[in-house]
Parts: structure tokens; sequence; C-alpha cells
């Protein structure tokens, strides 16, 4: 299992859009040269942003603004927007172990809840982390490069 760089990618737009917001329009264009990839995975990305409610986008030069305070944006919710769970379970279990077999009969009953907590785990850590710790972050980040 591995997270896609859509959600680091995601992660990094929304400290762009930060971090320029006063002295650039940030654009997919501007984006893509940050992050050293091409527009269109960033439009891709920006467009799942936008669905999940956490971005405006103004087409042409217009950029991007947030809709909520980076405070109440967390790890979690761009997790949510950028990678969206298949019945909401983190962990995809193979289709129909054999019944016949005392391991595959009981694998779901042996597996099931460690999962989840696992899960649970690793979403209630995302919970922990807001967009406002990058800003942080990256202010201390640029004072130490001054």
């Amino acid at each position: 299992m591995q997270i896609s760089s859509r959600f680091t990618v995601a992660l990094h737009i929304f400290t762009c859009v930060d971090t320029f917001k006063e002295e650039h329009k940030v654009t997919s264009d501007f984006l893509a040269a940050s992050i050293n990839t091409n527009p269109v995975i960033i439009r891709k990305i920006l467009t799942q942003l936008k669905n999940a409610g956490l971005i405006n986008v103004i087409r042409g030069t217009g950029g991007i603004e947030l809709t909520r305070d980076l405070k109440d944006i967390t790890f979690y919710d761009v997790y949510q927007a950028i990678e969206p769970l298949e019945d909401g379970d983190l962990f995809r279990f193979h289709e129909s172990p054999n019944p016949e077999c005392p391991v595959g009969r009981n694998i779901h009953s042996l597996l099931d809840d460690k999962l989840k907590n696992i899960q649970e785990a690793m979403e209630s850590e995302m919970k922990k982390y807001t967009l406002n710790d990058l800003r942080f972050g990256m202010q201390e980040l640029l004072e130490k490069e001054a």
C-alpha cells in the first residue's frame, strides 16, 4: 500500500498558494514550475480539491483561492479529496478467500479489526495536522534561509 504522490502534491499546492498569494497569481503553470510536473496533473488535482470544496479556481489567470482558513483544513481533508477510498476502506481485501481452507475461512476474522484499527490510527494522525502547520513551518524555513 502506498498513498500516491498526488497527496503531497496537493499539500505543495496549498503551501504555494499561501506563500505566494500576495506576490503572484498562483496558476496551474506557476504550480507546475514549483512542483516540477506537468500542468495537466496540477489541473486534475485542483479539480479534486475544488470538488471537495477546499478551493475555488478562477479560470484564466485568476488563480486559486482557499474556501476556508488554513487552520480549518486538515491533512485528512486533503487526503479525502485526493485519495478517495473505495467503500471507505484503506485496505482492499482479496476477493473470495477459499471457505474450504481453514485460513481462507478465517482470514477476515483474523484481520478485519486489525486493519480497521490501523486505518483509524492513520486518519486520526492526519486530523492532527492542518495546513496552518505548513504555513508556520514554511515561514520558519524561509527565515533560516534569510
